[in-house]
């Protein structure tokens, strides 16, 4: 599945996780453009839970403790997605308004667009899929 066929599906999960995978790179991006201690390390962590959740390939090739992996598994529904985040991006939100972190408002939005097409996706019944860009088509008989 190339690209524009994942775009043409409309599978909100296909479009949550592009989102995340944008969020990703401005959270790291911009907290270190717009420094800030308290906030741009909430950004970093808030990235570094988006990488495990949206990339299926770091779950295989990264070593992690059973009690992490245990934790991702509850976001393999849609519903927790969207509520995971529901939580980031009111975080970033908040960020932008208390700290004036206007280059953060960027990543604020990006996961806004996560939470609504996770909730999309959530209230049609399509469970999370991966991109085939991301490792998600082919990826337990590669690994």
């Amino acid at each position: 599945m190339s690209i524009v066929d994942e775009i043409r599906s409309g599978n909100f999960s296909l479009y949550g996780q592009w989102c995340g995978l944008l969020s990703i790179v401005a959270l790291i991006l911009f907290g270190i453009l717009d420094f800030s201690i308290g906030w741009s390390l909430i950004g970093w962590i808030i990235a570094f839970f988006l990488v495990f959740i949206e990339i299926p390939l770091c779950m295989k090739c990264c070593p992690t403790s059973e009690k992490f992996d245990n934790f991702l598994t509850k976001f393999q529904n849609s519903y927790f997605r969207a509520g995971a985040y529901l939580v980031f991006c009111i975080l970033m939100w908040i960020a932008v308004g208390a700290g004036h972190r206007s280059l953060q408002a960027v990543s604020a939005l990006l996961l806004t667009f996560g939470f609504i097409s996770y909730t999309i996706a959530a209230i049609r019944g399509q469970t999370p899929t991966s991109s085939a860009i991301t490792g998600g088509t082919g990826v337990s008989t590669i690994v």
